[in-house]
């Protein structure tokens, strides 16, 4: 396979899982603003610092105001973070490799694009129906993920489009869990229950996951667990980095790099950075510390990776 054909196929499916968490993300902000209780989620100052690159100064500005922070990170051009830049990257990533691609995960892709590039989208996102047009997206982002499951070959280019969507998901994971436990501090032992941390849950679809798997009410050390540590949650960091490592070895094995050793290396170091962790381990360090740590790791081995395959300098 291409170089050039190897990074569109990671950099395709790491702007959908993108757009697919913003969405989330994004739907549960709208969803708990409507609760005026002290666990609402009033200020969509979380997804304006994750999503854009504004000042602090000017986020401050837009966190309460509903319709100009949607704008923004959907619609607004100059944001390389919003929905219609990252949608508009995918589709072009997508139409430089339509033979390696099925006619359906293509239609997609392009059927995604028109919907966010489509003026009754702005008018909508801009009416009282916006929460509406917010699912529809959300539920092109999940049917996206279920064609390529359903559609795509299993080779190389399923196993580079799955290490660029794992490596996104992880990621992003890394900037929820962080930016949610900054707000208490990080102090652990903070008495809080299950309804402060919804956003989070629901934001990774995890809620129901939790309230079925999890009977203490140790929220705090529960919540982490889940998101950090649990192999059988799909959005945990453990769950991502397992799948980023099955993915890796089909893909050295096939194309057996020179620099093979080095990453394997460089990724178990990373791998075993979060399997052999515990909350023990976390204390001493500090969780902003692990969380930055882990995530400046990931970001380390993904540009080893760019570098391995896709030819960059």
């Amino acid at each position: 396979m291409l170089s050039r054909i190897a990074d569109s196929m990671f950099w395709l499916n790491r702007y959908l899982e993108r757009s697919e968490g913003m969405l989330r993300m994004l739907h549960t902000s709208y969803v708990l603003s409507l609760d005026k209780g002290p666990t609402g989620m009033n200020s969509w100052k979380p997804l304006l610092n994750i999503f854009t690159g504004l000042p602090e100064a000017s986020i401050e500005l837009l966190e309460n105001n509903h319709t100009e922070a949607v704008n923004l990170l959907l619609l607004d051009a100059k944001n390389l973070n919003s929905l219609k830049v990252i949608l508009n990257r995918a589709r072009e990533n997508a139409r430089g490799m339509q033979d390696h691609v099925t006619k359906e995960v293509w239609e997609q892709v392009n059927h995604m694009y028109h919907i966010i590039n489509s003026p009754k989208t702005a008018e909508q996102l801009h009416s009282s129906d916006n929460i509406g047009t917010i699912e529809h997206l959300l539920k092109n982002c999940l049917l996206y993920t279920g064609i390529t499951d359903s559609t795509m070959p299993r080779g190389m280019s399923w196993s580079f489009m799955n290490l660029g969507k794992y490596i996104e998901r992880c990621l992003m994971t890394i900037e929820l869990i962080d930016k949610q436990y900054k707000t208490i501090e990080y102090d652990m032992s903070q008495s809080k229950d299950i309804l402060y941390w919804r956003g989070l849950l629901f934001s990774l679809s995890g809620y129901e996951f939790h309230l079925k798997n999890y009977r203490s009410t140790d929220y705090n050390y529960n919540v982490a667990h889940q998101v950090i540590f649990n192999p059988q949650f799909p959005h945990s960091i453990m769950y991502s980095l397992s799948r980023i490592k099955k993915y890796l070895d089909d893909v050295v094995k096939e194309n057996n790099p020179s620099e093979k050793y080095s990453l394997l290396k460089q990724f178990g170091r990373l791998y075993s950075h979060v399997e052999f962790a515990d909350f023990e381990w976390i204390k001493r360090s500090g969780l902003p510390e692990y969380l930055g740590e882990t995530r400046g790791n990931l970001l380390q081995f993904s540009r080893s990776l760019s570098q391995s395959f896709f030819s960059y300098s």
